[in-house]
């Protein structure tokens, strides 16, 4: 019995010291994917005021980004934008839109964000009134 008890306590001894034994947990490592930029569009600028347009006494002439100025073309005047920006223009009084590219400068009238070919106003109902409320939102830019 004496040597069942030492066999016993050699169990028990060899449990103890195991049980204060610390293992690490196992590790893993996990390799994701790069992960792609999401494409974000650019962000829309939109701007309100007063639009005026001009036509035949400037057909034909040179505009600010050299080329000729066609009347019947649906382009626009603005101090900053870059030329071959696009913008929609909505007259406000109508809710008439179109599409512009700027290719020129101006308007050098005060309290005018915009100077209109003759085409774009005619599409926009405004050749008869000449300065109208418009919302203009760029919709590319070069």
């Amino acid at each position: 019995m004496t040597r069942r008890l030492g066999g016993l306590l050699w169990v028990i001894l060899a449990l103890a010291a195991g049980g204060c034994v610390t293992a690490s947990p196992p590790t893993s490592v996990v390799v994701e994917p790069p992960v792609e930029p999401t494409p974000r569009s650019a962000p829309q600028v939109t701007t309100t005021g007063r639009a005026s347009w001009y036509g035949e006494p400037h057909h034909g002439r040179l505009t600010a980004s050299g080329e000729a100025f066609d009347m019947n073309a649906l382009t626009a005047a603005h101090r900053s934008l870059p030329f071959g920006t696009r913008l929609r223009v909505v007259n406000l009084e109508n809710d008439r839109e179109v599409e512009v590219r700027v290719n020129d400068r101006g308007p050098s009238i005060p309290g005018r964000v915009l100077d209109l070919s003759y085409a774009a106003a005619r599409a926009l109902g405004a050749v008869g009134s000449g300065v109208i409320p418009i919302r203009m939102t760029v919709v590319s830019s070069n």
